[in-house]
């Protein structure tokens, strides 16, 4: 099939104008949005956000946003807040009210009784003048001059806008908080994101006789032997108290063979790798894989308080945890 023209100048045409609302928003972030951001950083409840149709969508993914970064949120929707789900909105929460034309029915039926309970409420709108944006306790401007969609009907460039500005306050409340990368993993424990920032070098190393171990003074040959038998590639390198003097890789093999060193009678002392780079246990996985891309090596030995080895991690475990 060949490209058709008309669908590329479409979707140019969306990404454009959807740009340049974006592009507009950054001019409007001024006090009001710091005392938002007060507001909400206060709450001593949750963060409730509402809408109908589109923008309940957008609030949904905002909710969401809030509340993997460190801010308690839900979102509920104000059809169903008139008929029982009020009941989810309590003294202490914060709502953030989501409406393009700030005329919702469904949002004003429900904006008396939440005056009734003291709850505060921050209200993204297109309408500075409408109803919802002049009652609500700090309103936030998300209009947009022109939808994408060419009929300038379907919400296009101000459901993009209001999730953008949704992204602004979440970024902002997570910054104001010092919320961490593992305060993060504690919201995402499950998949690829969560063995990332979670997992510690102590579940995936290997222990005890899974170590490559020979002594200071044994043969290459034997440091052969061992490195075969464990199959890690490489052999830590262990003085008579038991500490690590140092390792012996498959590059350090293949660096002693260009020099035409005799396997059988060669002392591992003269071949081996000092000083090398090794890890505490407990470190984070995502920082062993760290130190090994930076440092471009395949293997890490984990030593305790006497720098003696109490673990070996390769590259491959990281790869089979899903870390790397």
């Amino acid at each position: 099939m060949t490209n058709n023209p008309s669908f590329i100048n479409s979707a140019q045409r969306v990404i454009t104008m959807e740009r340049d609302a974006v592009s507009v928003l950054a001019d409007r972030i001024d006090e009001s949005f710091s005392q938002a951001c007060h507001i909400l950083l206060s709450c001593q409840g949750r963060v409730i956000v509402t809408g109908m149709g589109k923008s309940g969508h957008i609030g949904n993914k905002i909710a969401a946003t809030l509340a993997s970064t460190g801010t308690p949120a839900f979102f509920v929707h104000p059809g169903e807040a008139s008929h029982g789900d009020l009941g989810m909105i309590t003294a202490g929460d914060c709502v953030i009210a989501l409406s393009n034309s700030g005329t919702t029915a469904e949002l004003l039926t429900i904006l008396p009784l939440l005056k009734l309970l003291a709850v505060p409420v921050i209200a993204l709108t297109g309408n500075p003048e409408s109803e919802l944006a002049t009652s609500a306790d700090v309103h936030l401007n998300v209009g947009v001059s022109e939808e994408a969609c060419p009929l300038n009907l379907a919400p296009t460039s101000s459901t993009t806008v209001t999730l953008v500005m949704g992204d602004a306050i979440a970024v902002a409340l997570l910054e104001a908080k010092g919320f961490t990368a593992n305060d993060f993993a504690m919201s995402h424990p499950g998949g690829a994101l969560g063995r990332r920032l979670l997992l510690k070098i102590d579940s995936i190393m290997h222990t005890n006789d899974e170590i490559p171990r020979v002594e200071l003074g044994c043969t290459l040959s034997k440091a052969l032997l061992e490195m075969s038998g464990k199959g890690l590639g490489m052999t830590t390198v262990i003085d008579t108290a038991g500490a690590l003097a140092g390792i012996f890789t498959d590059g350090d093999l293949r660096r002693a063979l260009d020099r035409g060193i005799d396997i059988h009678s060669s002392p591992i002392n003269d071949i081996m790798t000092r000083n090398c780079r090794t890890i505490s246990p407990g470190t984070m996985a995502a920082e062993a894989l760290r130190i090994m891309e930076d440092n471009k090596i395949s293997v890490l030995v984990a030593v305790d308080q006497d720098n003696k080895p109490v673990g070996v991690i390769h590259t491959h475990d990281l790869l089979k945890a899903g870390v790397a």
